[in-house]
């Protein structure tokens, strides 16, 4: 029988320990020369505690990173666009990358993001949350997108000035306090606004352009320059918005990272995004869920299954209906009468 001994009794302070290896079990067996039948039974037991605790922390670590991660998913339905959404993280562990996208409804139109942090994995998600979070509150508030970009950068700026404050040791007394951003740090963002008539407008720092399903096509949405990322530059004085046609009653966008364009097969080619994205538009039925699963597919089978890079991917489809056409009897003028008794009273008395 194995007895334990009472300790003295717990005050309200905290006891704390130090390691002592003559504790270990594992040396005092040894010590004491026990068959290796018991040594077995040990080792065993103590390489069963260590991985049930390390298997607790990589499923508490899992559920934050879900969690986080269903967070970022936009609603399935937004001012009468479909949306659909996923995101693929290089990070095995967390499954959390550093993509970001986000759409809402406002008095100004839709507006969507879609963004690229440098870098992946948890190390990226404070850089994430700081540009989400300016996001949503910028869309409600300002009136015109180059509104929203500037407020964009002043937050990304805010949150590099931060971690370089919480990343470096304090400045010696009399140096200078400025000039510590993190240089290295920079994020690429694409805003668009959608208006009720389908009219698409965009501002692109340094990220992909989307591409637009239309009918059986699938070409680019813009092809103009973007500026550079937010982070290592100020954006240009003037920021004009780039149109972009207008989105149909039918018609797909399709938001990506460039994590999906520069993914690699085994023989170092990259992904045929244009090609599969074609492919999409052929096929029936035309959905946000169906674009996703299509070059899901496609992507899982070029890379065999583990990108090297965060990937995100957001579809959006108008389901507004058409407008309405203005009826024959509004447009054709109104027809003379001849009948006598549509005339003035003062011409016909009773």
């Amino acid at each position: 029988m194995i007895r334990f001994k009472a300790g003295p009794p717990r005050t309200g302070r905290p006891r704390t320990t130090s390691w002592n290896p003559d504790r270990c079990p594992l040396r005092r067996a040894l010590a004491r020369g026990l068959p290796p039948t018991a040594l077995s039974t040990i080792g065993t037991g103590l390489a069963l505690h260590v991985g049930q605790s390390l298997l607790r922390e990589l499923r508490r670590t899992r559920t934050i990173a879900r969690t986080a991660q269903w967070r970022l998913l936009p609603p399935p339905r937004v001012d009468g666009l479909t949306v659909a959404a996923v995101q693929l993280s290089a990070d095995r562990i967390a499954r959390l990358g550093g993509d970001l996208y986000e759409v809402l409804a406002t008095e100004h139109g839709v507006r969507a993001v879609i963004g690229d942090v440098r870098g992946h994995g948890p190390g990226a998600a404070p850089t994430v949350t700081a540009v989400l979070g300016s996001f949503r509150a910028a869309a409600y508030d300002e009136p015109d997108l180059a509104g929203v970009l500037r407020r964009l950068e002043r937050a990304m700026d805010r949150h590099l000035r931060e971690r370089a404050r919480a990343e470096r040791p304090a400045p010696a007394v009399g140096a200078a306090a400025d000039g510590h951003q993190v240089a290295e740090e920079f994020v690429t963002v694409l805003l668009l606004e959608i208006l009720s008539d389908g009219q698409v407008r965009a501002l692109n720092c340094g990220h992909p352009w989307p591409h637009l399903l239309s009918g059986t096509r699938a070409e680019p949405l813009a092809r103009a320059d973007p500026h550079p990322p937010l982070g290592p530059f100020p954006l240009p004085a003037e920021l004009p918005t780039v149109p972009c046609g207008r989105l149909l009653p039918g018609d797909i966008l399709v938001l990506h990272t460039d994590g999906a364009e520069d993914a690699r097969d085994a023989e170092g080619r990259f992904f045929p995004l244009p090609e599969v994205l074609a492919a999409a538009a052929r096929e029936t039925p035309r959905t946000p869920q169906a674009v996703l699963r299509t070059v899901l597919t496609a992507l899982t089978r070029h890379t065999g299954g583990s990108p090297q890079d965060d990937i995100a991917l957001m579809v959006l489809r108008n389901e507004r209906p058409p407008p309405r056409a203005p009826s024959t009897a509004a447009q054709s003028p109104r027809p003379v009468t001849t009948d006598p008794r549509a005339a003035s009273p003062q011409q016909f008395p009773a």
